[in-house]
């Protein structure tokens, strides 16, 4: 089977489209201030994709383990298989770095903005909540109402996308796994239809044995000994039409 019909490669182009997606936003992330509103949204951001990948990667590494256990039914050998698991252990580690650089923050920002960042995305309370009350206080009610409506729109709608991202990559390897199935499932016919067959020739051959037998039988010692000289004649013949002319 060549690369680009090999399920495992077109997943494999899926998955590293997506790292390298992850990295670039990555990148804008560590060029973002610290504390600004920003920051947190693309944060949510990496770390929701960091999940989707590691999943993907979970899920072909389980291909290529199944693969393992019979290389040959799947046309593949040991130095092929060995360069599926090197792929995948890249993968996961070119994710591990990149949600790693995001909960451990960036810069002179250290623990305590890794800290402030997991406390925004759980949502839990630090000392800063009361302080930016006190900021929204002396605003007006209706301006600060607002202003929350159109943040928490803009993490459903974030999360909306991540879902659909994500619902598009399941049924992505969900088609990969069925057109495995009909790939394995048309090598069982052709293993069943090759077994019939042998087994029609086996018979066809035990006929011609008995047949073969019999007319030796009938035939007796003079008949047998004309027979041999008959096929040694024959043999030398086709032997001399084949190599000498």
């Amino acid at each position: 089977m060549s690369s680009a019909q090999d399920p495992f490669y077109i997943v494999k182009e899926e998955i590293q489209d997506s790292i390298d997606k992850l990295q670039s936003t990555f990148h804008k992330w560590e060029r973002i201030s610290p504390g600004m509103g920003d920051q947190v949204h693309v944060t949510k951001e990496l770390l929701a994709n960091c999940g989707s990948i590691e999943w993907q990667v979970d899920e072909l590494e389980k291909a290529v383990a199944v693969a393992a256990k019979d290389p040959a039914l799947y046309g593949i050998d040991e130095a092929e298989l060995e360069r599926r698991r090197r792929w995948t252990s890249n993968a996961r580690t070119q994710v591990r770095n990149v949600k790693t650089g995001v909960l451990a923050g960036k810069g002179s920002a250290g623990a305590g903005n890794a800290s402030e960042v997991r406390r925004e995305l759980m949502r839990m309370p630090n000392s800063n909540e009361a302080s930016r009350y006190d900021q929204y206080g002396g605003r007006d009610d209706d301006g600060f109402v607002q202003s929350e409506s159109d943040r928490q729109m803009l993490l459903i709608k974030q999360q909306d996308e991540e879902l659909e991202e994500l619902s598009k990559s399941v049924e992505r390897i969900g088609g990969v796994g069925l057109t495995i199935h009909d790939e394995l499932v048309a090598q069982e016919r052709i293993i069943d239809e090759l077994g019939t067959e042998m087994d029609s020739t086996k018979n066809r051959l035990e006929f011609v044995q008995k047949k073969v037998g019999m007319v030796m039988k009938k035939a007796g010692a003079k008949g047998q000994m004309m027979m041999i000289c008959f096929l040694l004649v024959l043999f030398i013949i086709l032997f001399v039409l084949v190599f000498l002319t």
